[in-house]
């Protein structure tokens, strides 16, 4: 097992508020909670290889969900959230918030390298003040390493030939080239867009080009495969579980960690022996895979009682195996917005934001002290959010 320890800043002690539906301004609800005098916090500290178990003392926790290519939506919500600048630097003001974000990147969408470039940025300078950010790999992440390209824009296509381009500029200094994309990646979208042959006759062959760079990408043991796994599939933060699709108990019985590290190896181009598996079934196919699985997503009005309750169960007992208090999960797009069911056991938060799929306003789940409550934006300016404050009593 790897233990990290990541040092803070002195810190900030969250106010409370009513439980209630207010309105106020992103600047003063979300930023002022890390300008308040405090204790120090203790330092973050991160078990396991790829990430699995992260103890975040008194951290403020913000999840966001699928984002599928969109870097606008996915700069708006992290801009509602108080996590990033508004000037355009990409610059982190979170301060020791923990982000995390539940997968679903790629697909649908032309700005995904851009995206994941963002995020580590971020990352780096999350760390720097005491915060960090960590990503959960989704179906479509699986997928892709998987060279399933079905649900790839052209435009994605596009954005890997761009940036092996720009990664020979670099001279192939991963690191440089993958933190610093998200600087240079709208400029290469603008040249592309500006050259007129670029959607003339030979767009065949410029998507055969960019079949090719994705696949050299995204390969097992490609150099954005060995990006992606860096991200686990479940992760643990404080009393919290975070998975795209859904943890059930023989997952747990199976075991996180050695789930986590499976994916990994898998997308490195590894294995950890002759019987391993090629592609983690368990984690990675199958309906009741942990990206794949529905079964706490489902729209309970379709449901029977005792189905709830079997759900309910399952749920209940799965939590207590990994000793969690709730779940936070994305995959389906939840089209009343981020809700959370089962007691307040379930959130689940994949809203569809992104413009290849609902083009929904962005919405993130925010977690202080141990409660959860809803942060959206009131018009599409995202100048006024809407809080919701939820109770541990809410619905089935």
């Amino acid at each position: 097992m790897v233990s990290l320890c990541l040092t803070p800043l002195p810190p900030s002690t969250p106010p409370t508020h009513p439980r209630k539906l207010f309105e106020s301004s992103s600047s003063l609800s979300l930023n002022s909670y890390h300008s308040i005098a405090g204790g120090a916090l203790k330092p973050i500290v991160v078990n396991g290889n790829p990430p699995t178990f992260v103890s975040a003392p008194g951290r403020r926790i913000v999840a966001v969900g699928d984002l599928h290519g969109d870097l606008d939506k996915a700069r708006c919500a992290l801009e509602m959230a108080g996590l990033l600048s508004s000037d355009g630097q990409d610059l982190w003001t979170g301060g020791e918030t923990v982000l995390v974000q539940l997968g679903d990147v790629l697909d649908r969408g032309e700005d995904e390298i851009a995206i994941l470039s963002l995020l580590r940025s971020l990352d780096i300078q999350a760390k720097a003040k005491g915060g960090a950010v960590f990503q959960v790999n989704g179906n479509h992440e699986t997928m892709n390493v998987e060279g399933d390209f079905r649900y790839v824009e052209s435009g994605a296509f596009h954005e890997c030939i761009d940036f092996l381009e720009y990664l020979d500029e670099c001279r192939s200094d991963w690191e440089e080239a993958f933190v610093s994309w998200i600087g240079v990646s709208e400029r290469c979208k603008e040249d592309r867009k500006m050259s007129q042959n670029y959607w003339g006759p030979l767009n065949l062959v410029k998507r055969q080009k960019g079949v090719i760079a994705r696949s050299m990408l995204l390969r097992p043991g490609g150099l954005l495969a060995c990006e992606l796994a860096q991200h686990a599939v479940i992760l643990k933060v404080n009393d919290w579980v975070f998975c795209h699709g859904g943890l059930l108990p023989h997952h747990v019985a199976y075991g996180i960690e050695r789930m986590n590290r499976e994916v990994s190896h898998w997308m490195r181009g590894l294995s950890e022996g002759e019987n391993s598996p090629q592609v983690p079934f368990i984690a990675t196919r199958g309906y009741d895979s942990v990206v794949w699985n529905r079964l706490y997503s489902s729209d309970i009005s379709d449901l029977e009682d005792y189905q709830i309750k079997q759900i309910h169960a399952i749920l209940e007992e799965t939590l207590q195996a990994v000793g969690a208090k709730a779940m936070v999960v994305g995959h389906t797009p939840q089209t009343v917005g981020v809700n959370c069911k089962y007691d307040s056991s379930i959130w689940r938060i994949d809203v569809g934001m992104s413009s290849g799929v609902l083009n929904s306003r962005p919405e993130v789940l925010e977690i202080r002290d141990n409660m959860a409550r809803v942060v959206r934006s009131r018009r599409d300016t995202y100048s006024q959010l809407q809080i919701v404050d939820y109770t541990n009593n809410q619905s089935k």
